[in-house]
C-alpha cells in the first residue's frame, strides 16, 4: 500500500511539473489596457482550474499542486489590482478628471494664492478665506481650523482614497457641513386589518422610528518640508502634499471602515455585535458559519458562501456585493457548487469586476484572514447598509515654528461612518 501511495505522489508531482507555463509567470504585464489585462487574468484562471482539476482527479494532497495554485492565485490577485487601477484611470479620463482640467478664474486665483501662502507664509491682500468663498470651496469666511486646499489637490486625495478603500467605494457617502449627521429609520410597526363596510375602524399601531447619528472624526497628517525645498520653483507643493497625505489617509480610513471602534474614528462593519442570522435583531449584524473550525468545512465548503448569499433578503441582494480579502479570495476561487460550477468568475469586459455567484466581489485586505472566530467575508447592499459622512473640505495649517528649518503642514479631514441598516449586510464567521 505504501508503494502504491508513493507511486501516486510521484505521478501527481510529475503531472504538475509537466504542465506548461502560462501567462501567470509574468503577471506584471507592461500594459494598462483593461482588455489585455482581462485576457491575462482569464488565461491564469484557466491554468488555476486545470491544476485544481488535476489535483481533484489525483485524490492526493500534493504540495506541488498547492504551491503552484498558490502562485497562480497570487498572480491573479496582482493582475486584478492592475485591472482596477487601469479601470479607475480610464473612468477618470472619461469624466474629465485628468491633469488637463481647466480651472475657473476664481479657482485658479485661490490655487495661486494657496501656493504662495504655503511656500512663503504670505497671505494675499484680500485674504485666502475670501478666495475660498469666491472659488466655491465654502460659503463661510470665518476661520475654521485651517485653510481649505485647492479643488485639484483635494480631488487627488479623494481619488486615492476611493481606490484604496473598498468600503468607501461601495457605501453611500454624504457631505455634511456640521459635526454630526442624523438619520431617522422606520422600524415598521404599523398595523392594519380587514373590516366590513359598516364596521368601526379602530386605531392601529404607529410605526416605530429610530435615530442614527454618525459623527465626523478628525483624521490628520503632519508632513514637513524644508524651506529650501519650498523656495524651489520646480517643487510642486500641491502634488507633494497630496502624495504625502493621500496614502496615509486612505489606509487609516480603510481600516476604520472595516474594524474601527467608533472612538475618535468611524465605526467599522466588524465592530458591531454579530449574532447567528436566525437570532438577528436591529443593532446587530447576522452571520452564518463557515462550517469548519478556523476555516471552511472539509466537505462542501462552498455551502457556507451559498448560505451567506441567501441569508440576505432578496430585496437587498439587488445591488449587493461580496467583500473579502485577497487571502480568502484565493480559497473561494477553487470552490464549486453541487453541480460542479465554480462560484468565482473573472471579469469579462472593461468596467466589470470579478463575481461570486454572479454578484460583484471586491477585496479589502483590512478584512480578516480565515481563523477561529474571525469574520473573513461580508455580503450586502452597502449603499443601503453603511453610511460615510465627509465634512466638507480638507484643511491645512502651515507651521514654520515647530522645528526649524522644517515647515510642517498640519492637514486634516473630518470623516465618520457606521451601519445604518442592519438588515442590508450579512457576515460569514469562522467557527470558534
Amino acid at each position: 500500500m505504501k508503494n502504491i501511495r508513493t507511486a501516486a505522489l510521484i505521478g501527481a508531482s510529475s503531472a504538475v511539473l509537466a504542465m506548461p507555463a502560462a501567462v501567470h509567470a509574468m503577471p506584471r504585464a507592461e500594459t494598462n489596457d483593461p482588455m489585455a489585462l482581462i485576457g491575462q487574468i482569464n488565461a491564469a484562471v484557466q491554468e488555476l482550474r486545470e491544476t485544481n482539476e488535476a489535483q481533484l482527479k489525483s485524490k492526493v494532497d500534493d504540495a506541488l499542486y498547492t504551491e503552484k495554485m498558490d502562485r497562480i492565485d497570487a498572480d491573479i490577485g496582482t493582475l486584478t489590482k492592475a485591472l482596477e487601477t487601469a479601470q479607475a484611470d480610464l473612468a477618470a479620463a472619461q469624466l474629465g478628471g485628468g491633469a488637463g482640467d481647466t480651472l475657473s478664474a476664481e479657482a485658479q486665483a485661490h490655487a495661486d494664492a494657496f501656493n504662495v501662502m504655503f511656500r512663503k507664509g504670505k497671505e494675499p491682500e484680500n485674504g485666502l478665506r475670501e478666495l475660498e468663498v469666491s472659488a466655491g470651496l465654502t460659503t463661510q469666511s470665518d476661520p475654521d481650523g485651517g485653510y481649505l486646499v485647492p479643488d485639484q489637490m483635494e480631488g487627488t486625495i479623494d481619488r486615492v482614497l476611493g481606490m484604496q478603500s473598498a468600503v468607501r467605494n461601495l457605501s453611500r457617502v454624504v457631505n455634511i457641513s456640521g459635526q454630526t449627521y442624523k438619520k431617522l429609520v422606520n422600524m415598521g410597526g404599523a398595523s392594519s386589518g380587514w373590516v366590513g363596510e359598516t364596521e368601526e375602524r379602530p386605531e392601529t399601531a404607529t410605526p416605530t422610528l429610530r435615530e442614527i447619528a454618525i459623527e465626523a472624526h478628525e483624521l490628520y497628517a503632519n508632513p514637513a518640508a524644508t524651506q529650501t525645498a519650498l523656495d524651489d520653483a520646480v517643487f510642486n507643493i500641491e502634488q507633494w502634499l497630496a502624495d504625502e497625505v493621500s496614502i496615509e489617509f486612505a489606509e487609516q480610513e480603510g481600516a476604520a471602515f472595516v474594524a474601527g471602534d467608533g472612538v475618535k474614528r468611524p465605526r467599522g462593519i466588524l465592530s458591531y455585535d454579530a449574532v447567528e442570522n436566525d437570532n438577528h435583531s436591529w443593532g446587530k449584524l447576522g452571520y452564518v458559519g463557515t462550517g469548519g473550525a478556523a476555516g471552511f468545512a472539509a466537505e462542501d465548503p462552498a455551502d457556507a458562501v451559498i448560505d451567506l448569499y441567501y441569508a440576505l433578503r432578496e430585496q437587498y441582494r439587488q445591488g449587493a456585493t461580496f467583500l473579502t480579502s485577497d487571502r480568502v479570495m484565493g480559497t473561494v476561487r477553487k470552490m464549486k457548487d453541487g453541480d460542479g460550477n465554480y462560484l468565482w468568475a473573472p471579469p469579462t469586459a472593461a468596467g466589470e469586476v470579478a463575481t461570486i455567484l454572479q454578484k460583484p466581489v471586491v477585496t479589502d485586505d483590512n478584512m480578516p484572514a480565515l481563523g477561529a472566530g474571525q469574520i473573513p467575508m461580508a455580503f450586502g447592499n452597502f449603499q443601503r447598509g453603511y453610511l460615510i459622512v465627509d465634512r466638507q473640505g480638507i484643511r491645512v495649517l502651515r507651521n514654520p515654528y515647530l522645528k526649524p528649518p522644517f515647515v510642517f503642514f498640519y492637514t486634516t479631514k473630518r470623516v465618520g461612518g457606521g451601519v445604518v441598516n442592519f438588515e442590508a449586510i450579512k457576515l460569514l464567521k469562522c467557527e470558534e
